[in-house]
């Protein structure tokens, strides 16, 4: 019998406890964990919560940016302590919107301009690096430094010309690159400083006995919420500044490039739509189509920002689990430090780990060592594209030996690419999924093939 409803809230209310049902008949992970099966390096946590909310928007039908856009962005800026947040459809698009914002010309001499240089390292996931190139930029490579797998601060001032303008890097799996040396480098020299914090989000950096949240030390911070990241809305991503101006136009690039700040389904918010005088429009154009920059629209929706509403509540419960799995690995990998280079934390840091790195030691195959692992249900990942400059979408630029320049040697950036692998800390692991990961490593350096080249 087709039931009926007295309002719509009565409504809502039945199809939110059916999903609720339903997440726990058919989604809830009751499985316990048996060695040998796979383990991934990430996987999206979720519950209930999580699928109400989802199915919460989907009842609003809004399909665009709307209220849960709004209400993330307001919490998630609270959580990070900054002033202004905009959400964007990937973690990718906000490194490319904050790279845009400081190309914005209203920024005068301090604008990047085709042919000026960012400093950054080409042990780098591409979407890092990519932005400056596609801006016509020059993106000037730096080595990095094992244990920790950053940039090389004692290279900054040799890197350093009067064609400078910004350093853009991120914060390796989790682990944050010298801000201290770094934000005084910039402020040295007047330079913008973008964090890639797609794989560091909730980690902690002390500067002068202060506790800043990771992400927003420089004048822009970028977020990934893909399903590997700290917290996850599918696709998603996000850029937080706690300068207005820097906002606005993050937010004009996001938005098609309009001057116009207006929220979607918002008219008239300044007072001021038809009374303007803009470039050479006549007098009194409709302000929310006058164009101030050749934007893009990289808009989340509201269905996906739902979703990311639950999970920033859970976050502090991820970081810690990620900070209790990374700490048991290295623990219990103590004892083949002789065949493996085990992380370290940076200094006056506490990190939010994304992923276990670890370099083998000359005569141990890393090929051979992953390869076994992964035989045992373990999922591996190289450090993203260890030598960037090394990939064919930088042939033309080598065979012209034009569009990018490197300072110093890439030695450790080489090494990493050949002999460094990672594997996850996520918090869908237990300590038994993580003891087993440790027997396995330990395992595969007695193999024959991996340690066929060892003395």
């Amino acid at each position: 019998m087709k039931k009926t409803w007295k309002n719509e809230e009565e409504a809502r209310q039945d199809i939110l406890e059916l999903v609720e049902q339903y997440y726990h008949t058919f989604k809830e992970d009751k499985k316990a964990y048996h060695p040998g099966e796979r383990i991934p390096y990430a996987g999206r946590i979720y519950d209930e919560k999580e699928m109400c909310r989802l199915a919460e928007s989907t009842l609003d039908f809004w399909l665009t940016s709307g209220r849960f856009v709004k209400e993330f962005e307001q919490e998630f800026a609270k959580w990070l302590g900054v002033r202004y947040t905009s959400l964007v459809n990937s973690g990718s698009s906000a490194n490319l919107l904050a790279f845009a914002a400081l190309t914005a010309p209203e920024l005068g001499e301090r604008a990047i301009r085709r042919g000026d240089e960012v400093i950054t390292v080409a042990a780098a996931f591409p979407t890092t690096v990519n932005p400056i190139i596609q801006h016509g930029a020059i993106p000037v490579f730096l080595d990095v430094t094992i244990p920790q797998y950053n940039i090389d601060v004692q290279m900054l001032e040799q890197a350093y010309s009067e064609k400078t303008k910004a350093v853009f890097i991120a914060h390796t799996l989790g682990n944050p690159f010298d801000l201290g040396a770094i934000k005084s480098f910039c402020d040295k020299h007047k330079l913008w400083l973008i964090e890639d914090n797609c794989d560091a989000l909730g980690g902690i950096y002390t500067i002068g006995g202060k506790e800043y949240p990771v992400g927003t030390v420089g004048d822009i911070g970028t977020s990934s919420f893909y399903p590997p990241h700290h917290m996850t809305m599918g696709e998603g991503g996000c850029v937080y500044t706690n300068n207005f101006q820097l906002h606005k136009f993050v937010r004009s690039f996001r938005d098609w490039g309009r001057d116009c700040m207006c929220e979607s389904g918002q008219d008239n918010m300044c007072g001021h739509r038809f009374d303007g005088t803009y470039g050479e429009l006549p007098k009194g154009y409709d302000h929310k189509f006058v164009y101030s920059h050749f934007g893009y629209n990289l808009k989340m929706t509201d269905m996906q920002a739902a979703i990311g509403c639950e999970q920033l509540k859970k976050l502090p419960g991820f970081v810690a689990a990620r900070r209790h799995n990374w700490k048991r690995l290295r623990e219990g990998l103590k004892c083949v430090t002789d065949k493996i280079i085990l992380p370290e934390a940076a200094p006056n840091s506490d990190p939010s780990w994304f992923g276990f790195l670890m370099t083998v030691r000359e005569g141990v195959d890393c090929v051979e060592m992953i390869k076994y692992i992964e035989s045992k249900g373990i999922q591996t990942r190289r450090l993203f594209a260890g030598n960037l400059v090394k990939h064919p979408c930088f042939d033309e630029m080598r065979e012209k030996g034009e569009g990018y320049r490197i300072v110093g040697t890439l030695e450790n950036t080489d090494r990493i690419m050949r002999d460094s692998f990672w594997v996850g800390v996520y918090p869908g692991m237990d300590d038994d999924r993580i003891d087993y990961m440790v027997e396995v490593i330990k395992e595969a350096l007695h193999q024959p093939a991996v340690m066929a080249g060892r003395k």
